[in-house]
């Protein structure tokens, strides 16, 4: 497996979504140029067999406008310009067919690989490019041996197949001498089109290899170290430390907020030490009473201290407040089957504050 030298570990893990998303911001994917080739070939082949009759009326065009044997009189500079534009005019006119098809041909081919990517991060010239001693390492790399391989590969299939192709007709050529210019024409286009076919199916067949290939290598080179997933992980989700800062002082803006409600409970329900449950009811806006600060230990004498402070009751309930304080959250309304006891503590402060008044 290999190591990477600046991260330090083998490359184990797969790529991360996020690293392909960047390796795709600088142009990198997995492409095949042999995909790209052969849909090129067959998409000019296609198109210039439907222009092939507009090229030819073209052509013709041309060809009859050159050979006028008419006298021009006085040929001037500006005549020649406007005979330099015409023919430029007609080619342009016969090969826009051809050149559309092929440049259709080639978009279709890079965005069923690769799908709608634009970087301009590989048009950026990099110094390190014009070094020759990087440039000739280049050359004896596993990639470029699978494209040396490649060609021979491609070039010895195709020999074989125009071989065998024109081995077969050997007979029917040895005959064409004996017939006109466009039998022998026909003949040698029809068993062009016929090789052109063979030679475009076994290219598709490269090409798809080769695609795979190309994935696989490129998937292989974008593999990470686990030093390298555990630094992205931190950057997505955020530094462990760092979280756990937040949520402290989360929990210290809830507590202040607890704490601020205190005062303006009714009663404050305690364990009589260790737990303090403080609750507020107001028959015009609740439907029960409410839960407005709880806690334990150090919090729940929090609590009694500032309920002390601003008159506010303390009872103590050991039952009451472990239930209240297992079973019902900060501000959430007490749960029915606790109503009987709550009533019978809020009816005893109402008593109590209504002797002292």
């Amino acid at each position: 497996m290999a190591e990477d030298p600046e991260s330090g570990g083998e490359k184990t893990e797969d790529a991360s979504s996020r690293k392909l998303g960047k390796a795709r911001e600088e142009g990198q994917v997995a492409k095949s140029m042999e995909i790209t080739s052969v849909v090129v070939l067959m998409g000019g082949a296609l198109a210039l067999f439907a222009s092939a009759y507009h090229m030819y009326n073209n052509f013709l065009a041309v060809m009859h406008y050159n050979f006028r044997f008419e006298k021009i009189p006085d040929f001037t500079p500006l005549d020649m310009i406007h005979l330099l534009v015409y023919h430029l005019e007609r080619i342009v006119i016969t090969c826009l067919p051809l050149f559309a098809g092929v440049y259709l041909a080639a978009l279709v081919a890079n965005f069923a690989q690769v799908g709608f990517s634009v970087s301009w991060k590989t048009l950026t010239p990099k110094p390190s490019r014009l070094n020759p001693i990087s440039g000739f390492k280049q050359k004896f790399t596993s990639r470029a041996v699978v494209e040396f391989v490649k060609t021979l590969v491609k070039v010895f299939v195709i020999s074989l197949v125009v071989y065998y192709a024109i081995k077969g007709e050997l007979v029917d050529i040895a005959r064409l001498y004996d017939n006109s210019t466009g039998v022998i024409l026909l003949f040698v286009l029809k068993e062009s089109f016929w090789i052109f076919i063979k030679v475009c199916l076994i290219m598709l067949v490269v090409a798809i290899l080769d695609y795979a290939y190309q994935r696989w290598k490129f998937l292989e080179e974008q593999k990470m170290t686990k030093k390298e997933v555990k630094d992205e992980t931190k950057q997505t989700e955020g530094d462990p430390m760092v979280k756990s800062r937040i949520r402290q002082l989360q929990q210290e803006a809830a507590r202040k907020r607890m704490m601020a409600a205190v005062p303006e409970a009714d009663v404050v329900v305690t364990n009589p030490t260790r737990l303090a449950v403080a609750l507020k009811y107001d028959n015009a806006q609740m439907d029960a009473p409410m839960v407005v600060a709880k806690g334990a230990g150090p919090v729940a004498e929090n609590i009694r201290r500032i309920a002390r402070e601003n008159d506010v009751p303390l009872v103590e309930d050991k039952l009451l407040a472990r239930n209240l304080y297992r079973n019902v959250d900060i501000d959430n309304m007490v749960p029915m089957e606790y109503y009987q006891a709550v009533a019978e503590l809020l009816a005893y402060v109402y008593r109590l504050k209504n002797r002292q008044g």
